[in-house]
């Protein structure tokens, strides 16, 4: 690779998605931006952009090529900051990722993270797939489940994540309250459409509630968590999301290994730069105040 500038301007189109836009952020000519891109991709021998009328969208050959130029921008920037003494900014992207059910409890310190410093533009990723902080897909992934064992990231442990089965009120007027796991199969329940879901409740239910018992099932937990409140069947809740509604109601007692700690993780590259260090004390002040 001979060229950083034509990385830095791939990079630059993928998060933008057009050429104007690259163009515009990086203070060249547009001609420049598509130079550079036909020229990398001939370098590379390989398609980094799909063409079309609205922009240019990234390949996964492109995907690749953006995380990486995603970890070595920030970490240039935080080289040129701390070289020209301003290394105290908090600016830029901020991404942050976490499980989807936390995301009720963590868009609210986003936000106010964002407006105590608006310079920082918030990209907050959710998903079930493991981003991986060593190719610069986040600054900040917040985990369940067994201490994270990455490679080079720097894990603390954050706070406890209580999860237990629900059911309304209205279903237990229709079905009645199970009477332990011998009577789950009179019953019905709501869960994830995976069998080999890696949460370890889940696999619970599958060991102990016949797979016919299983009536609703969704990838989506916020579906489940709609189909549990419409009275679809019982299922797997956090705690917290529980206390928002009181026709909710546990109906089995919490087993061990349902709930866990949630792990704070940033790869050691990125973990003492200003920007990530102000977010970790911010969400651990912000998350003082969760009910558990």
């Amino acid at each position: 690779m001979n060229s950083w500038d034509e990385v830095r301007t791939a990079f630059q189109v993928a998060r933008m998605g057009t050429v104007s836009g690259a163009a515009e952020v990086l203070g060249v000519h547009h001609a420049t931006v598509i130079r550079h891109v036909d020229a990398l991709e001939a370098r590379l021998g390989v398609k980094l952009f799909q063409r079309h009328a609205r922009g240019y969208t990234a390949t996964e050959a492109g995907q690749d090529l953006l995380r990486v130029a995603q970890a070595t921008d920030d970490q240039f920037h935080q080289l040129a900051g701390r070289i020209k003494g301003r290394g105290n900014e908090v600016s830029g992207d901020l991404v942050v990722t976490s499980l989807i059910d936390l995301s009720s409890r963590m868009v609210p310190v986003l936000v106010a993270f964002q407006k105590a410093y608006p310079d920082v533009v918030v990209r907050y990723l959710t998903g079930e797939r493991l981003f991986r902080l060593e190719y610069g897909e986040a600054h900040v992934a917040i985990r369940a489940g067994t201490v994270p064992d990455q490679p080079d990231n720097v894990v603390q442990e954050f706070r406890h994540h209580r999860v237990a089965l629900f059911a309304t009120t209205d279903y237990i007027a229709e079905h009645g309250r199970p009477n332990g796991v011998k009577s789950f199969g009179d019953h019905r329940f709501v869960a994830h459409d995976a069998d080999n879901s890696r949460a370890p409740f889940e696999r619970w239910l599958r060991q102990n509630v016949p797979a016919s018992s299983i009536k609703f099932r969704s990838s989506d937990t916020r579906a489940q968590r709609e189909a549990i409140l419409d009275g679809a069947g019982i299922g797997f809740l956090p705690a917290f999301e529980a206390q928002n509604h009181p026709e909710l109601v546990e109906v089995h007692p919490e087993q061990e290994g349902w709930s866990g700690p949630l792990w704070l993780v940033t790869h050691v590259d990125l973990h003492r730069t200003t920007k990530v260090q102000t977010f970790l004390n911010f969400v651990k002040e912000a998350a003082k105040d969760w009910v558990e």
